[in-house]
C-alpha cells in the first residue's frame, strides 16, 4: 500500500468540499474531519459524502477549524502522532478524537450524538512487562535463519534500501541495511509495536525510523520514493545485464541511457560478457528453478565424468539452502587427490561447448598462492579459484530427453572452439541468434552458470564460502578477524596470533576453529 501523501495543511475553513451536492449545514458548530488511515479512500468517500447529505459539515482537508477528528481502527496516539505530521501541536489541542462509532451512530440519529467514554479513542496500551522482547545475537553467523521469515514486509523494504544504496556504491549504508534486516529474519514472530525491538543489535536510527514508518503508515515514504525513482529503476535494468556493474551503469545514466532500448540505439562499444547479458536479458533476468538446477547439474557431472570420472561435483549457492529459485546456479568441483584437478576444468568447458551447451564462457584461472597471498587479502574477499563464468543453453523441460547426449539443444553452430582465444572486447558469437525470436517460443533458455575448481585442501572452504549468503559470510569473515584474531577466505583459515593457517576436512572443523556452534546450510539465510 502507497502511504497517504502528506496534506496540506489551510489556515482556515474555506467550505469547499468535493463529492458533488450536498444538504444545507444543519449543525454549524460541529465540524467533521475523517481519517483516511486505516480507513480507506473509498469507505472516506463515502462515509464523507453520507454525512453531507445528512446536513453535516465533512471536510476534506484538516484544519485548525475542525471540531471532530473521526478515525478507524486507530489509537489516540496513532492520530495524535499524524496530526503532529499535519500541523502544528497546538492547533488540535482541543479536538475530538473518535471512534467511527460516534459517526455511525450520529448519521442514523441524524445529528451529533452525545460524546460518551466509548466514542474516544483510546490510549495505546503497552505493558513493557508483558511486551514481547527477543534477544538476538550481534553477529549473524551466531543465528539460525531459515527461509521462514515472518517479517517479510520490513525485510524487503530494507533490502531495497540496501540494494539502492550498493548500487549507488555507498556500501557502508548497504551493509547497515543488510543487518538490520537480518536481525528481524532472524526473529520467530511478527514485529507489531517499536517496544518490540528494544535492545535488539543492528538496527540503526535510520532502519528503526523505516521500521516505524511502515508499522505506522503500512507503507514506507522513503521506500516507496526510492522504488520509484528514475534513477533506482534505471540502475536496476542497466546492472541486470551480465557483466555490468554499478560503476558502469552510472556512467550510461549519465549519457542520458536508461533502458535497454536506448542502450542498443547508443553504440556504446559492449565487451563480450555484456554483449551475451543484453542477447539473453530476459531470461537472465528470470528466475531459475531448483529442477533447472537439477538438469544442469546431470549435464555439468557427465561433463566431469567424461574427462576424470572421480571427480567431485556439489551444488552451492542459495540451492544448497534449500531455496526453490535463485539467479544463476554455482558448481563446485574437487577431486579427492590433491593436485588430480589441475587441467580440469579446460577439459569440462571444452566437453561442454561440443555438446553445443555453452552461449557464453570465460574461464579466469587460479591465482591463489598460499604462501604469498594469505587466506584473504581483498576487503571483497573474491577468491582466486579457477573459475569459468558461463551461460547455458538448457533445454525446457518438455524437450530434455532422459540422456544428456540426446538432449535437443545441441546445434552446429554451438561447437564453440572458437571462444577459447576470445577477448573480452570482441564481437559476440553469431552461434545465439535464435535468441532475438520470443524466448516463449524456443525450446530452450538461457541460464547463469557459475563453475568453480578447488583443491581438496581448500575444499570446505570454498564450500562454506560459496553456500552463502553473502551477509552470513560477511559476517563469519568479521567474527574471525574482530573476536578470534584470525583471517578467513574461501581458501584458508589463519591464526594471526600463532602465525598458521588452521586446517580443516569440513565446515563443522571450521566453525569448531572460529569457536562457533555449526549452522546448517539450510539456517544460513540471513
Amino acid at each position: 500500500m502507497v502511504p497517504l501523501k502528506r496534506r496540506k495543511v489551510i489556515s482556515s475553513n474555506t467550505g469547499k468540499d468535493c463529492g458533488g451536492d450536498k444538504a444545507p449545514t444543519k449543525f454549524p458548530q460541529v465540524i467533521l474531519f475523517l481519517l483516511e488511515r486505516k480507513m480507506g479512500a473509498s469507505r472516506r468517500a463515502f462515509l464523507s459524502q453520507l454525512g453531507r447529505s445528512k446536513g453535516f459539515q465533512v471536510q476534506e482537508v484538516f484544519s485548525k477549524s475542525v471540531t471532530h477528528v473521526i478515525s478507524e481502527n486507530n489509537s489516540a496516539d496513532e492520530v495524535r502522532t499524524w496530526l503532529n505530521s499535519q500541523v502544528r501541536s497546538e492547533s488540535h489541542t482541543a479536538v475530538h478524537l473518535l471512534d467511527i462509532s460516534w459517526y455511525t451512530e450520529s448519521m442514523r440519529a441524524g445529528s451529533p450524538v452525545e460524546i460518551l467514554d466509548r466514542h474516544k479513542l483510546q490510549e495505546q496500551q503497552i505493558n513493557e512487562a508483558e511486551a514481547v522482547l527477543f534477544s538476538v545475537p550481534s553477529y549473524a553467523c551466531q543465528r539460525r535463519t531459515t527461509l521462514d521469515n515472518c517479517n517479510t514486509t520490513l525485510t524487503d523494504a530494507l533490502s531495497l534500501l540496501a540494494e539502492n544504496a550498493e548500487l549507488s556504491e555507498e556500501d557502508g549504508r548497504g551493509v547497515a541495511f543488510r543487518r538490520a534486516a537480518a536481525v528481524l529474519k532472524a526473529l520467530p514472530v511478527r514485529v507489531t509495536a517499536m517496544s518490540q525491538l528494544k535492545g535488539l543489535p543492528c538496527l540503526g536510527d535510520h532502519s528503526l525510523r523505516v521500521i516505524k514508518d511502515i508499522l505506522e503508515n503500512e507503507a514506507s515514504s522513503e521506500v516507496e520514493s526510492t522504488k520509484h525513482s528514475e534513477r533506482f529503476k534505471a540502475l536496476k535494468v542497466l546492472t541486470g545485464i551480465f557483466g555490468v556493474g554499478p560503476r558502469t551503469a552510472e556512467r550510461w545514466i549519465r549519457e542520458g541511457i536508461h533502458n535497454l532500448h536506448q542502450l542498443r540505439e547508443s553504440g556504446v562499444t559492449l565487451n563480450r560478457a555484456q554483449q551475451a547479458g543484453l542477447e539473453h536479458y530476459d531470461d537472465l533476468n528470470q528466475q531459475v528453478t531448483k529442477a533447472e538446477a537439477d538438469a544442469i547439474a546431470e549435464i555439468v557431472q557427465k561433463a566431469v565424468d567424461s574427462v576424470l570420472p572421480s571427480a567431485q561435483i556439489t551444488l552451492a549457492g542459495g540451492f544448497r539452502r534449500g531455496k526453490q529459485t535463485g539467479h544463476d546456479v554455482d558448481f563446485l568441483i574437487t577431486h579427492p587427490e590433491e593436485g588430480r584437478e589441475v587441467g580440469l576444468m579446460p577439459k569440462v568447458v571444452s566437453w561442454l561447448e561440443s555438446q553445443g551447451f555453452l552461449l557464453y564462457q570465460k574461464v579466469t584461472r587460479n591465482s591463489y598462492l598460499e604462501v604469498n597471498d594469505g587466506p584473504g587479502r581483498p576487503s571483497s574477499n573474491m577468491d582466486r579459484f579457477e573459475r569459468c563464468f558461463s551461460i547455458f543453453k538448457l533445454a525446457k523441460r518438455e524437450e530434455r530427453g532422459t540422456k544428456v547426449t540426446e538432449n535437443t539443444v545441441k546445434t552446429k553452430d554451438s561447437v564453440g572452439a572458437h571462444m577459447h582465444s576470445e577477448t573480452d572486447q570482441s564481437p559476440p558469437s553469431h552461434s545465439h541468434e535464435l535468441d532475438q525470436h520470443d524466448s516463449t517460443n524456443r525450446r530452450w533458455r538461457a541460464v547463469r552458470v557459475d563453475l568453480v575448481v578447488s583443491p581438496i585442501s581448500q575444499f570446505a572452504f570454498a564450500l562454506l564460502g560459496w553456500t552463502g549468503s553473502k551477509l552470513f559470510e560477511r559476517e563469519l569473515r568479521r567474527w574471525a578477524g574482530h573476536e578470534k584474531a584470525m583471517s578467513l577466505s574461501s581458501h584458508a583459515l589463519y591464526d594471526n596470533k600463532q602465525s598458521r593457517y588452521l586446517r580443516a576436512a569440513s565446515e563443522e572443523e571450521i566453525f569448531t576453529h572460529l569457536g562457533l556452534e555449526y549452522i546448517p546450510p539450510s539456517e544460513r539465510n540471513a
